[in-house]
């Protein structure tokens, strides 16, 4: 089954004093259950509780079985291509307008779904019961901008976020560049909990590598080795970082 039992997981949370509490939790787990039971997925997790001004945001982090998005994927870029012309449809509007020198600077392709930035899928709802949203996958720019913003979130994926400098999309664009930011600085795992794959063994060009798996053979540590203070058995960050130009890339062990 690709959901974990998020209950016993809450219980450990709870031995260190943060949790939300043993029925929010059970009602978050069904929900995550009917979110696996509408979708072929492969893995669900909970990620976490955003809060908002006028509502909060549960999101769930999953990832498809291989080929299963193929049709969400499609529907995503006829809906692109659709704004794509009418983006151009408003510029020959205002060809007859004064015309300015000034060329902004080139814009960095998206990562296509299942790379870099783009690796996982995200759905949020409300309020466990709710419909389960699919956030759209994240832009660079959307990235470079959200980390210069501190605004709060309203709990409406529709809402236009009114900032400086302007951000290039509504609160669900936003709110998804700011869960790929987090996800890509808190991950931490201890040492050769995950292997990376063979093909991945040979990294002579220092590129980095980010496909990994769960060592199976993995021995867990004794508890005087993981709060050694040097934190020499961990891995700080075992997930992706960003690039300056807000590409991700993979960390290296």
């Amino acid at each position: 089954m690709p959901l974990p039992d998020l209950m016993d997981i809450s219980y450990y949370f709870e031995q260190a004093g943060v949790g939300l509490g043993r029925e929010e939790t059970f009602k978050i787990f069904l929900a995550l259950k009917n979110l696996v039971d509408t979708h072929t997925l492969q893995n669900v997790r909970f990620w976490g509780k955003v809060f908002g001004t006028v509502k909060n945001y549960i999101v769930a982090e999953v990832e498809y079985r291989e080929g299963a998005e193929d049709d969400e994927v499609e529907e995503e870029e006829v809906e692109e291509k659709v704004q794509e012309e009418e983006e151009e449809d408003e510029k020959n509007e205002e060809e007859d307008l004064p015309k300015t020198d000034y060329k902004p600077p080139p814009k960095i392709p998206k990562e296509e779904n299942g790379t870099g930035c783009n690796k996982k899928t995200y759905f949020v709802c409300n309020e466990p019961g709710t419909e389960w949203i699919k956030l759209p996958p994240v832009d660079p720019a959307e990235i470079v901008c959200a980390r210069q913003l501190k605004k709060f979130f309203t709990g409406d994926l529709s809402a236009p976020v009114i900032s400086y400098p302007p951000f290039p999309g509504l609160e669900m664009n936003y709110l998804r560049a700011q869960i790929a930011r987090i996800s890509a600085a808190t991950h931490i795992s201890p040492i050769d909990y995950f292997k990376f794959e063979e093909d991945d063994d040979d990294d002579s060009d220092g590129e980095g590598r980010d496909s990994y798996t769960i060592n199976v053979e993995f021995e867990p540590l004794p508890v005087y080795e993981l709060v050694d203070p040097s934190l020499n058995n961990w891995y700080i960050t075992c997930s992706i970082f960003f690039l300056r130009e807000d590409v991700s890339g993979s960390i290296l062990p």
